[in-house]
């Protein structure tokens, strides 16, 4: 036996009890074929598993603990909160600071409904468009993931794009219009057509979960412009660029304003949550009862003391100029070592979240990113894990506020050994 495989005897166990009664020993399909450690704790930007090996983190539970693992802050808060009970059958304080402090940190939205997770508030913003304009179709994007539901989760397969699994019913995807990101040209056609079907475009207004790529110049200004002038509701889907490219978003680093924005991942230091933002003529259409939006466990008292702390966190303890340090250097030693291998590794984003593959060409799509070697990557992600970084095998990097120089160097002395010994 070898060291590696004494090391993992722990996770290898867990793994073989998970599989008796969680299907392929997951509780999520993203985490199939990742990797097989099994995690006991965590804390800033480290985690170590049940074997006793050490990791830098840069998945960061796919995106939610920008503030790092475990914020004092908000598990006080949470703490704190929970003594006076969990859930109320209704209203109560925390929800009301949590609502204000949600507003006042991305500036331009009037009114915010919470939920759990970033698909089912997806589902409200599309429903509440569809309210607010009479209309069914919905204009959405290459790559781009809203949730896994029936009606948004799609795969590329077999040179087409369609339902992602079975059973999802593929009639339920007729409504949408899928065009090609970062084409302005192509909205303005759809809309030509089809502008008195079309209630909404949605969009993650940075491309971050299929390859960390900005929106071009003038290209979302351009669509907040046609959306306007056909009556049009914009959706950002910000449940990952929410928070962690600025304070305010997307929305405030690329200075164009949607009508409606759902929220999730960071801003909560982990806690699951989510949250629709937007104008209030269209919200209200919550409150009168025309759109329906309902949940047990919207606004509960946990969930909304994490969001009021960490915003207040986000607040008065800005983390962004430190994690654009760490993640500018990051990615300079990234390439620095790939070019030490003789490795064509490719780094593109922004320094809180950047996407690492193999090949030259910089991605502006879904199908400039296909062009890239991403299944070369995949391999190299898990010789990194290996190697004691975490990382998610899609190529995607996020950095916390916990990243600081130690880390800085542990990473890079890492990956150093970890393309030797792949090479």
């Amino acid at each position: 036996m070898t060291h590696q495989s004494r090391r993992a005897l722990r996770s290898n166990a867990l793994r073989e009890r998970a599989l008796r009664h969680a299907p392929g020993g997951v509780q999520s399909n993203v985490r199939f074929g990742g990797p097989r450690a099994y995690i006991e704790r965590a804390k800033g930007a480290w985690m170590w598993d049940v074997d006793g090996k050490d990791y830098i983190d840069y998945l960061l539970g796919q995106g939610p603990n920008f503030l790092g693992h475990a914020p004092d802050p908000v598990l006080e808060a949470v703490e704190r909160a929970c003594r006076g009970g969990l859930l109320y059958g209704g209203q109560h304080l925390l929800e009301v600071e949590a609502a204000e402090a949600i507003c006042a940190a991305i500036g331009w939205a009037d009114m915010v409904r919470f939920g759990v997770s970033g698909t089912e508030s997806v589902q409200a913003a599309l429903r509440l468009a569809r309210g607010a304009t009479g209309r069914t179709k919905v204009i959405r994007f290459e790559g781009h993931y809203h949730g896994w539901l029936d009606n948004v989760l799609l795969a590329y397969k077999g040179g087409r794009w369609g339902p992602a699994s079975d059973g999802q019913v593929a009639s339920h995807l007729d409504d949408f219009i899928l065009l090609p990101w970062n084409d302005a040209d192509a909205v303005a056609e759809a809309l030509a057509q089809h502008s008195d079907e079309v209630a909404a475009i949605i969009m993650e207004p940075m491309m971050i979960n299929a390859g960390t790529i900005e929106p071009l110049p003038g290209y979302l200004e351009r669509v907040r412009e046609l959306c306007t002038d056909n009556g049009v509701v914009l959706i950002f889907d910000e449940v990952i660029s929410g928070f962690r490219l600025a304070l305010g978003g997307a929305a405030e680093r690329f200075g164009v304003t949607p009508d409606l924005a759902t929220y999730g991942k960071a801003m909560a230091g982990g806690w699951p949550v989510s949250a629709l933002a937007g104008r209030a003529d269209l919200m209200e259409r919550f409150g009168t009862g025309q759109v329906n939006h309902s949940g047990t466990f919207n606004g509960s008292v946990m969930a909304m003391a994490a969001t009021t702390a960490t915003i207040g966190l986000l607040r008065s303890e800005p983390p962004y100029q430190a994690i654009d340090e760490h993640g500018t250097a990051l990615m300079a030693g990234i390439r620095d070592l790939g070019a030490k291998h003789g490795l064509d590794l490719h780094v593109q984003g922004l320094p809180m979240a950047f996407h690492v593959s193999f090949g030259t060409e910089d991605a502006t799509d879904y199908r400039t990113i296909r062009r890239l070697d991403l299944a070369r990557y995949e391999k190299l992600a898990a010789a990194l894990i290996q190697h004691g970084i975490w990382v998610a095998s899609r190529g995607v990097w996020y950095v916390s506020a916990a990243h600081g120089p130690k880390e800085l160097d542990q990473t890079l002395t890492r990956i150093d050994r970890a393309l030797k010994d792949w090479r």
